[in-house]
């Protein structure tokens, strides 16, 4: 049925499919902890498919966490990390260490994030501007709703289904001039009487705007999957902001069996997860991996995006999704503040979206950084 399957779908798709094949017999449970995968050249002549769709199905699966290659013997799905894992993600927390006395390493660690930006479609961007102030005129002077303007709403809806899978109603979606303003939202919308857990090392200016909001924050030792699970044990706190995703400054991406674990956390404390997913829409290769709301069952995530990175941070507008049952709490804590993203900027990225721009900026930024 596989094989028949496969031979179904253009080479494009095919990586993807095979990879999430894999990846939900794995979390059924049909493929068991340390059981050996097939060879990529046997089970690309078995599925009929290039050797190179199996290379980005395993490369997918390995940087999720679900399997880890063994030198000479193949891959299997994981139970311990991976050893070559362990050592990239020590090195790295080694330079952290040392960037408290060296700014240099910050420096570089700093610059390597932010390759690609000098590839923002500038005179594609103005000539959506014009596009805009011409079939728009004078509506671009109304007020726009308190948690942003519809068609731009709509928009990332549509965005975030079609690439990133993601499901979202545009009610659940509010928008904010960027991630400070939203992590703002945050706490009027939780509460400055709860203690939040932090990564560190973290994004500082997160710790800064929550205490800045009369929040108490409690920072949580990073490890090589994500937040320590002793640390995760031991706080107190009822609200959990998390990058899973390429954590800044670590850049350690917390694995399947670390998420999971995150949304056990908040079951457990009844507590509320933001999902700072800043990065995560360069991933390579292929499709962006799974985020925290996407798995969440229990309404515990509160997913954050911005359009800083992967645009330009120029552009200073981001989003959230809201789980439903806090819609009420948002209206009723955040009602009254208007939208701080100007109605032509919401409508311009709206329609940047809607015409497949943005996500044409991504494929090319994603090629450029694989070369």
């Amino acid at each position: 049925m596989l094989t028949y399957a496969m031979s179904q779908r253009d080479e494009k798709t095919k990586y993807y499919y095979l990879y999430a094949a894999i990846k939900e017999d794995i979390l059924l449970g049909t493929l068991k902890k340390n059981e050996k995968l097939p060879s990529k050249r046997s089970l690309a002549e078995h599925l009929g498919v290039s050797l190179i769709t199996v290379e980005t199905a395993y490369q997918m699966l390995k940087d999720e966490g679900y399997i880890e290659s063994r030198e000479r013997s193949g891959y299997f799905v994981t139970e311990l990390i991976p050893v070559a894992k362990i050592k990239k993600e020590q090195k790295m927390l080694k330079l952290l260490k040392e960037s408290e006395q060296n700014n240099d390493v910050m420096a570089e660690i700093e610059s390597a994030r932010d390759d690609g930006k000098n590839m923002f479609p500038e005179s594609l961007y103005f000539k959506t501007v014009r596009s805009v102030l011409t079939e728009y005129g004078s509506k671009l002077m109304e007020r726009s709703p308190n948690e942003g303007c519809t068609i731009l709403r709509n928009a990332i809806a549509k965005y975030l289904l079609r690439y990133r899978g993601i499901f979202a109603q545009p009610e659940q979606i509010v928008i904010g001039s960027g991630a400070e303003h939203l992590y703002n939202a945050v706490v009027r919308l939780m509460g400055n009487d709860v203690i939040y857990g932090l990564e560190n090392p973290s994004y500082s200016q997160i710790r800064k705007v929550y205490e800045g909001m009369g929040a108490k924050c409690e920072m949580l030792q990073m490890g090589i999957e994500g937040i320590k699970t002793e640390e995760l044990q031991r706080t107190q706190a009822k609200v959990l902001h998390v990058t899973p995703f390429h954590s800044y400054p670590s850049g350690v991406t917390a694995t399947v069996r670390k998420r999971q674990e995150y949304l056990e956390w908040a079951k457990q404390n009844q507590g509320i997860i933001v999902e700072d997913d800043f990065d995560s829409e360069f991933f390579m290769p292929g499709k962006p991996i799974d985020t925290l709301y996407m798995t969440d069952h229990t309404q515990s995530v509160i997913y954050i995006n911005t359009f800083s990175k992967s645009l330009s941070p120029s552009i200073r507008i981001g989003y959230m999704i809201l789980p439903e049952h806090l819609m009420e709490r948002y209206k009723e804590t955040m009602g009254e503040f208007s939208c701080t993203v100007p109605v032509l900027d919401q409508y311009v990225l709206a329609e940047f979206i809607e015409r497949g721009h943005f996500e044409q900026h991504l494929n090319r930024v994603r090629r450029h950084r694989t070369k």
